[in-house]
């Protein structure tokens, strides 16, 4: 791409990154009549483990204050200062009140104008609706964020771009230190706002492992990656290459309206197990629970998995000793969606590569799947068995989707180690709450 590249032969529309400032923290604020802005508060995941609570997210005030990062800080790391409220998580409150965010943007968008990137940042393309609002989308952006301020006591901040990836970065780097919480990027000010920044890995796709590549090849700010030769950034390092180097340049085709059908590559689950495991009936409980929940999935989206994965981590001691992190493995089976087979599979892969070591990580995972379209018999094994054993795990999923997990639960789950009971009440790995409190 030449220097003096012309950025009008590219898609321009007007889209809008918003997100919602220390979500989780202000929500609880909110609810408590405070100002999330100026308390001290941290969501503290449950602390009944050995390395005490992780904090999920800080008020702006207590992450400047206490140096706290969201995700990384744990118990440990908290002041003993009486004005730091500490809260436990309530992710239903959370997905209600995001809700109710997404509902207020729907006034401003279409629905195919609106992608809920997660659950506190959403895609909004304005380009066909802003003009209703105002005569600029600065105009408009703050007449969201005055609205879900208005009506739920949040702050959100806005990235405004003539792309998507234009409004990340603008998201990123700029609106969340600025006194309104907007900034902006288009394709005339990417040299003043793009190639300035000197920290690659503060730019949306680029991680540590990628700034340090890109390190090694001499490229050390966004106005390098910009001018570096881009064949050699493909060659180097394959599509990603070519990617990166449109992003310094802030192009990005990707059209809101076309959404991009993922294809279904696999379907699992992973847990921390909530302290360190060395018993092995223990371990093989926990195994044995987190395949039934996988090959539930399995039997819910109707497929049949021809690949199974395990992996285990070990505690940091264990790591330490052993001198890795854990192990993983990965067999071809018989497409199938049976409990039994699937966690005997997995039962057999543990015993054969687990040498004692302490657990603290568990992941089971199903990949090759496909469609099922009716139950395939082993000429070895008697077919009434078959068929019974088929009937009871339907039956058991059916009861389960009226009544809930905890509705019907094997006995093994009852004893000491078993985490499936109390997983069924998490909403994403954390205490759900009531979303009505």
């Amino acid at each position: 791409m030449p220097y003096d590249y012309d950025a009008s032969k590219e898609p321009h529309g007007v889209y809008f990154l918003i997100d919602n400032k220390s979500f989780y923290a202000s929500v609880e604020a909110v609810q408590r009549g405070l100002n999330p802005l100026k308390e001290l508060l941290v969501v503290m995941s449950e602390q009944k483990n050995t390395n005490g609570g992780l904090i999920l997210a800080t008020s702006p005030d207590a992450k400047k204050k206490y140096h706290l990062t969201a995700n990384v800080s744990r118990q440990r790391d908290l002041p003993q200062d009486e004005k730091l409220i500490v809260v436990p998580p309530r992710m239903n409150l959370y997905i209600k009140k995001n809700l109710q965010i997404n509902d207020i943007f729907r006034r401003f968008v279409a629905d195919e104008d609106l992608w809920p990137y997660s659950i506190d940042e959403s895609i909004l393309d304005m380009t066909h609706s802003y003009k209703l609002f105002g005569q600029q989308p600065r105009e408009v952006a703050k007449l969201i964020q005055h609205t879900i301020r208005k009506e739920l006591g949040l702050y959100v901040t806005i990235g405004i771009g003539e792309n998507p990836v234009q409004a990340k970065i603008a998201l990123d780097v700029y609106a969340k230190h600025t006194h309104d919480l907007i900034g902006e990027i288009h394709y005339d000010t990417v040299p003043s706002k793009i190639w300035t920044i000197s920290q690659l890995d503060s730019v949306w796709s680029i991680g540590h492992r990628t700034a340090a590549h890109l390190e090694r090849m001499g490229i050390h700010t966004m106005n390098d990656l910009a001018h570096h030769n881009p064949y050699d950034l493909t060659a180097e390092m394959g599509i990603i290459g070519a990617q990166l180097f449109a992003l310094a340049w802030g192009i990005d085709r990707s059209q809101l309206r076309k959404r991009v059908k993922v294809r279904e590559a696999s379907l699992g689950n992973s847990q921390v197990l909530p302290r360190d495991y060395n018993d092995q009936f223990e371990i093989e409980t926990v195994i044995k629970e987190i395949g039934e929940q996988v090959t539930a999935r399995l039997r819910h989206h109707h497929k049949l998995a021809g690949c199974l994965s395990l992996s285990i981590g070990f505690s940091y001691a264990a790591s330490e000793q052993d001198g890795r992190g854990g192990f993983h493995q990965s067999i071809r089976i018989d497409p199938t969606d049976s409990n039994k087979i699937i966690v005997t599979q997995l039962t057999n892969m543990f015993r054969n590569h687990w040498q004692g070591q302490t657990i603290r990580n568990i992941a089971v995972y199903t990949s090759r799947l496909s469609p099922n379209t009716g139950q395939q018999l082993d000429l070895f094994s008697d077919p009434q068995r078959q068929i019974k054993n088929a009937r009871f795990e339907a039956i058991v999923d059916a009861i389960r989707d009226r009544y809930g997990f905890r509705a019907i639960v094997f006995a093994r789950s009852i004893i000491h180690g078993g985490t499936a009971i109390n997983r069924a009440s998490l909403v994403g790995g954390h205490n759900g709450g009531n979303a009505y409190e």
